[in-house]
């Protein structure tokens, strides 16, 4: 389990992460997303140990995380940027990494050398950024890590590569209950994965929940209502658009009560359609101020 309770952390005069709390649930996939420069990368900086908190609590496995080898060993970290010693190819770090991480797996090493079917000898600085990203999975799933900590973690690679290192993932979350915290922007692929979700904002959490239940929390509705008749009073319409006679209406609430609701208005069309995490990563940031604009140029 990864917990975060009311971190703060300040750099000069900027405050980075303001009172941040996280629990990431053990055996779990846990998806961090937010917009650029809300603080995502700073919190994993401090989940794996690289940051030291100005305030608060990290905890990895019940334990603090900053200089803290024991718990360290437990936690394989693959960042954006990939970063190996100059020379060094994929055995040769194998070798480095079997040094430190105690469960290190040389039998996985092995098995995965058909999944990733990458120059062991050549230089990981000299290879594309998709195949640096092979290289770090590779090595990465050999640490049989209690917790791993992903940050935009298939970028670069193929649809291909991507739906293979998933379903490594997955399967170590299910036989060996490995817990997993991913950052990335893209929500479409979060929302197959994840379990739970947590959204940040200026160095905040702004909410973190089961995806089941920030799904079931927030509805969109197409309706189309008899001339002169308005939506029904007390809907907490977080956003209205309309085309004609047509409105499409994002409600937060239980999908059916909203929808009795909106029934009883005697509407001439009603439909509820499920919102996907991308939108609701938008209207829980604040519905139309954070949609595409349309700029005429």
């Amino acid at each position: 389990m990864i917990e975060v309770r009311s971190v703060t952390k300040t750099f000069d005069s900027f405050k980075a992460l303001d009172e941040l709390t996280l629990t990431a649930p053990a055996g779990g996939i846990y998806g961090l997303v937010g917009p650029n420069g809300s603080g995502k990368s700073t919190i994993i900086r401090h989940i794996t140990g690289v940051y030291r908190q100005d305030s608060g609590e990290v905890l990895v496995c019940g334990e603090p995380v900053y200089e803290n080898d024991a718990v360290k060993s437990r936690i394989a970290y693959i960042p954006d940027d990939i970063f190996y010693f100059t020379q060094s190819g994929v055995r040769d770090m194998m070798r480095f990494y079997r040094g430190i991480y105690p469960k290190f797996s040389a039998e996985r090493y092995e098995k995965l050398r058909e999944v990733f079917e990458l120059d062991e000898k050549k230089p990981i600085r000299r290879m594309s950024k998709g195949m640096q990203k092979q290289a770090a999975f590779w090595l990465s799933m050999c640490f049989q890590a209690d917790v791993l900590v992903l940050d935009e973690p298939v970028d670069g690679l193929d649809p291909v590569m991507r739906r293979q290192i998933w379903s490594i993932i997955m399967s170590d979350v299910a036989e060996h209950g490995t817990t997993v915290l991913v950052s990335s922007h893209n929500l479409r692929e979060l929302e197959d994965v994840c379990d739970h979700v947590g959204i940040l904002d200026h160095g905040k959490m702004l909410l973190e929940r089961s995806l089941a239940e920030l799904q079931d929390n927030i509805v969109k509705v197409q309706v189309a209502l008899p001339d002169g008749a308005a939506l029904p009073q007390g809907l907490d319409v977080v956003n209205d658009s309309s085309t004609g006679r047509l409105h499409t209406v994002i409600i937060r609430g239980d999908a059916a009560e909203v929808e009795n609701r909106l029934a009883a208005a005697q509407p001439l069309f009603l439909d509820i359609l499920p919102l996907t995490l991308e939108e609701i990563f938008i209207y829980e940031l604040g519905g139309a101020d954070y949609e595409v604009k349309n700029i005429i140029l």
